[in-house]
């Protein structure tokens, strides 16, 4: 049994489930206590709600932690499903790049803000109660910067607080087509900044934030690619007297961007970074598809988390991560949902494993003899993400968000499952829902499986879409 000896305070909220997933392990008759911030103050297991101090709401399922999404582009959520067909020359990541390129050219702020809303609305009704965006469509379509110049980070921000999301803002730094200094493409044009220009965004975001509870604010360089070490520098450097921020770069996804960056500096990427910079457990590599055993060893040591996302991956023909070597070398992963082509933790989780066991020809691929898949992959997605997002989460403890997900145990898909079971059930089989409820820093945000103010944004997100595509085809 985990207790506080706080006194009671106005505001709190006491709720009740029979069983939950807490750091220790499984818990029987749980009891959670909820300060007026939405944080955890107390749990109890093995607990009689009917000699509570307070009275204790009873959620009727399995409680289990809410899992961070450590990589969104929320403005990608309108465009998925839209690049499918085959190209006239052989299709990649670079040939769907430039369809997104195209098809986010005449976003407007509103948009942005009704399609990210949508977006975070969808990871909420599949168990995410946090995300990491990592906005990059800073400026207008011809490349101006707007008057508030974080007026699209912003947008992601607001639609955070609509949808009820926790988010760590990540303002991306972006300036170069390639490695070297490479000149940017036309189609790039409204993502790119200065450093006194992205110090801005990151000043007017810092204004708006409000701390201590679902939000946090850190940076992104783009990649190795689009940023100079002497760019990253300056950036870095002007925050260094900050508290310490979530620090989010796309490395090493592309066998073409490896050798791109070996043909600049003689090194792969991964290797290049952590040689010029103080990477540690702030950091989040997202992707690192392609990395040299020596590399592997080497991020795993940083501390640092790498940002998995094997939906995406998959859909962009990236590559496979070797994620048995990375495990082997105690490294840490967590898992998003980047170009929102799928938004479910259950099918990016699935994905790990089944990548690893079509490579190995095996089954139950990441785990020892006896254990869990789904426990023990569900348990350190938690944990990556968490480091990643900069936010205490991931976790039913005292002083964490009370972020949680509450499964329906009368699920075909779940009846007749218990503990470990239950959660290799969820993310082994089947495809339907048995999210029931979500609450995000105490406040329930997904009843019944559906988002509480789902209509009104998807109806927006419908508008949207409409002039989206009739903006497309008039071009």
């Amino acid at each position: 049994m985990n207790t506080s000896s706080d006194s009671l305070t106005p505001g709190e909220q006491w709720l009740y489930c029979d069983s939950a997933l807490l750091p220790q392990g499984w818990a029987r008759q749980v009891v959670i206590r909820i300060d007026a911030r939405g944080d955890i103050r107390e749990v109890r297991s093995d607990a009689d709600p009917e000699i509570l101090e307070r009275p204790a709401r009873h959620l009727a399922g399995c409680l289990l932690p809410g899992m961070p999404n450590l990589h969104s582009h929320a403005h990608q959520r309108a465009m998925a499903g839209l690049a499918e067909r085959a190209g006239f020359s052989e299709d990649s990541f670079w040939t769907w790049r430039e369809a997104m390129y195209r098809f986010v050219s005449r976003m407007q702020p509103r948009q942005l803000q009704a399609v990210a809303a949508q977006a975070y609305l969808e990871m909420l009704e599949a168990g995410y109660t946090a995300v990491a965006e990592f906005q990059y469509l800073h400026h207008d379509p011809q490349g101006r910067p707007y008057a508030q110049r974080a007026e699209m980070s912003l947008r992601v921000l607001a639609a955070a607080r609509e949808a009820g999301i926790g988010i760590s803002v990540l303002p991306v730094l972006y300036r170069y087509a390639g490695f070297g200094g490479a000149p940017a493409d036309p189609g790039q044009r409204r993502f790119l900044n200065d450093s006194a220009g992205f110090l801005e965004i990151h000043r007017q975001l810092a204004a708006a934030l409000i701390r201590g509870g679902n939000e946090v604010l850190g940076i992104a360089p783009h990649s190795l690619r689009a940023v100079s070490a002497e760019l990253l520098g300056e950036v870095l450097n002007a925050l260094a007297g900050q508290d310490r921020y979530p620090v989010h770069i796309h490395i090493a996804e592309q066998s073409a961007e490896v050798e791109a960056c070996r043909d600049w500096s003689g090194r792969p990427p991964v290797a290049w970074l952590l040689e010029h910079f103080a990477v540690d457990h702030h950091w989040c590599l997202v992707h690192a598809t392609h990395m040299h055993p020596d590399e592997r060893s080497a991020l795993a040591g940083s501390q640092a988390v790498a940002g998995l996302c094997p939906v995406t991956e998959a859909n962009l023909g990236d590559g496979l991560f070797e994620m048995r070597e990375f495990l082997d070398a105690g490294g840490r992963f967590g898992i998003g949902s980047d170009s929102q082509i799928s938004i479910s933790p259950v099918e990016e989780l699935r994905w790990l494993e089944y990548g690893q066991r079509l490579a190995g020809q095996s089954r139950n691929a990441l785990v020892q003899a006896g254990q869990s898949s789904g426990r023990r992959l569900y348990e350190r997605a938690l944990a990556g993400g968490a480091q990643a997002s900069g936010r205490a989460l991931g976790s039913i403890a005292p002083g964490c968000r009370a972020d949680l997900v509450v499964l329906d145990t009368d699920h075909p898909a779940l009846y007749g499952r218990r503990e470990d079971a239950l959660l290799d059930s969820w993310i082994f089989s089947g495809n339907a829902s048995p999210v029931r409820e979500v609450w995000v820093g105490g406040v329930q945000r997904v009843s019944a499986g559906r988002h509480v103010h789902g209509d009104g944004i998807t109806a927006r997100y419908r508008e949207t879409v409409d002039e989206l595509l009739e903006s497309a085809n008039d071009g």
